[in-house]
């Protein structure tokens, strides 16, 4: 092949980004966002009333946390089969889409400078758990996903498992085994948390869910905070 006719940088990168598991898991994330996003218009359009609820229960997923998506959810008079499913579907979703993000912006492959704040503060928590999970490997990296501790979780918990060397699909499977476990789990508890709530007052399981969203909120302030005033003494 002529020098002339070998690719050049930015073809060869976007290469390395479509042949390479990161790309292909973010693909597959993203993919999975725009269908479910896709079939939550579809379903404001012919079901506005029915859907508002999946609407805010995956939005609180998103941002805030599940534990806050799903107890909307069963204050809402949701199912398993409606609450599980769809917060699982969530977190896969984070999963996909940050972990290639921050393995393929480690790797030089691609720069998102609006995302770079986030997956900045993803690598200090990230990093701040890595030693105790190193030790342990894919054990450790299981409990860490599955034990509920603050800034622990699927994605924190999959770019530890980048950073301590497991391969993509390993690392990948491990992450969401142990969270789809653990949603299982905490199914069944905040099921039975809002049942309990709602025997005092109808809307005593909205109220659980503003409490659980204040004190995730006000967690991962103090905790980011806490970063901030270490990060300070060092310099």
């Amino acid at each position: 092949m002529s020098e002339s006719n070998l690719p050049t940088a930015p073809a060869r990168e976007r290469f390395w980004l479509i042949a390479s598991t990161e790309g292909q898991l973010l693909f597959a994330g993203l993919s999975l966002a725009g269908l479910l996003a896709l079939a939550l218009g579809i379903g404001w359009h012919l079901f506005p009333d029915r859907i508002l609820g999946y609407l805010v229960m995956t939005s609180l997923t998103f941002f805030i946390g599940p534990a806050t998506g799903m107890t909307f959810g069963y204050a809402s008079g949701f199912t398993h089969t409606q609450v599980v499913p769809l917060n699982m579907l969530v977190e896969t979703i984070q999963v996909l889409i940050v972990y290639p993000l921050f393995a393929l912006s480690w790797r030089q492959l691609i720069e998102v400078r609006r995302l770079q704040p986030y997956v900045a503060r993803m690598h200090v928590a990230a990093e701040s758990h890595t030693g105790m999970v190193r030790k342990f490997g894919i054990a450790g990296l299981f409990v860490f996903v599955f034990v509920p501790f603050w800034m622990t979780g699927p994605v924190v918990g999959s770019i530890i498992g980048f950073l301590i060397g497991l391969r993509p699909w390993v690392n990948v499977v491990v992450v969401l085994l142990a969270t789809y476990i653990a949603t299982g789990i905490w199914a069944l508890l905040l099921n039975e948390l809002s049942a309990w709530a709602a025997t005092f007052n109808r809307l005593a399981p909205y109220a659980l869910v503003i409490a659980i969203a204040l004190i995730v909120v006000a967690g991962n302030l103090w905790h980011r905070r806490r970063r901030r005033a270490a990060s300070d003494k060092r310099i």
